[in-house]
C-alpha cells in the first residue's frame, strides 16, 4: 500500500519511512501543507500520515481537503498536541486514528494495519482460490507451501488478490506499490510480476496472467 507522510521534522522522517519501507510500503513524504495537498491531487493514497504543526499552515487543512474527495485515503494524525481537545478536534476534522509524538514504531504499525484492514473486512488475512496472505504477519501461502516474497513481490500480489479477476494496468500497480520515486519508463513492474509469477506458481497452475497492452489479472482458481 501507498502512504503518504506529512511532517517537516527531517529526523523523523527518515527514521519512520526506514521503518514502514521495510514493512512492505511504498511511501512518499511532504515536509508542508502545500507540497502534501499537491501530491494528494497527483497521487492515489491508501493512507496520509499527518502532523499537525507544519510550517506553512496546520495539518487540519490537509485533512479537510482529503475528506472533500470521495473515496480519499485513511487519515493518520501523527502530532505531539497531546491535550484532550485536540484528540477529539482530530477525529472530529476526520482523522480515522490519533496518535501522540512519541511513539513506538511496533504501535504506528499496528494502527496502520489496522486502518488498512477496514478496506478488507476487518481482517488481515486475504484468501483467493489456494493463495493466503496474511498482511499483520507478512505471510503469504499457496495451499500449504509457504511462499517467500519481497516487499515489492508481497505489495504486488496483495494489490492483485484485493482485485481478483480484474485486468490491473501497470501504471495502477506503480501507482500503489511504489513510491513517488519510481521511474515509469523502466520494467520495474514487469520484473517483479515475473519473479512473483515464479514463486507463487511451482508445481501448480500459474495464477498471475499478463494480459498484452493491458496489464495483470490473478486468477479466481477454486482453493483445493
Amino acid at each position: 500500500m501507498r502512504l503518504l507522510f506529512v511532517e517537516d521534522e527531517e529526523d523523523l522522517v527518515t527514521a519512520v519511512k526506514v521503518g514502514l519501507v521495510r514493512a512492505g510500503y511504498a511511501v512518499d513524504t511532504a515536509p508542508d501543507v502545500a507540497s502534501a495537498l499537491e501530491k494528494l491531487d497527483i497521487n492515489a493514497y491508501d493512507l496520509v500520515l499527518l502532523d499537525l504543526t507544519l510550517p506553512d499552515g496546520d495539518g487540519f487543512a490537509v485533512c479537510r481537503a482529503v475528506r472533500t474527495a470521495p473515496g480519499g485515503p485513511r487519515i493518520l494524525m501523527l502530532t505531539a498536541r497531546d491535550r484532550l481537545a485536540d484528540r477529539v478536534r482530530g477525529l472530529d476534522e476526520g482523522a480515522d486514528d490519533y496518535l501522540v509524538k512519541p511513539f513506538a514504531l511496533p504501535e504506528l504499525l499496528a494502527r496502520i494495519r489496522a486502518l488498512l484492514r477496514r478496506e478488507e473486512g476487518g481482517t488481515s488475512v486475504v484468501e483467493v482460490g489456494e493463495l493466503r496472505l496474511d498482511t499483520a504477519r507478512f505471510e503469504a501461502f499457496r495451499g500449504q507451501r509457504p511462499l517467500q516474497l519481497t516487499p515489492k513481490e508481497f505489495g504486488v500480489l496483495h494489490y492483485l488478490m484485493t482485485r481478483p479477476g480484474r485486468v490491473v494496468p501497470t501504471e495502477e500497480l506503480l501507482e500503489h506499490v511504489w513510491d513517488e520515486h519510481a521511474d515509469p519508463f523502466t520494467n520495474t513492474v514487469r520484473v517483479t510480476v515475473g519473479s512473483l509469477r515464479r514463486k507463487i506458481t511451482g508445481d501448480g497452475e500459474p495464477l498471475i496472467e499478463t494480459v498484452i497492452r493491458a496489464g495483470y489479472r490473478l486468477k479466481e482458481t477454486p482453493a483445493s
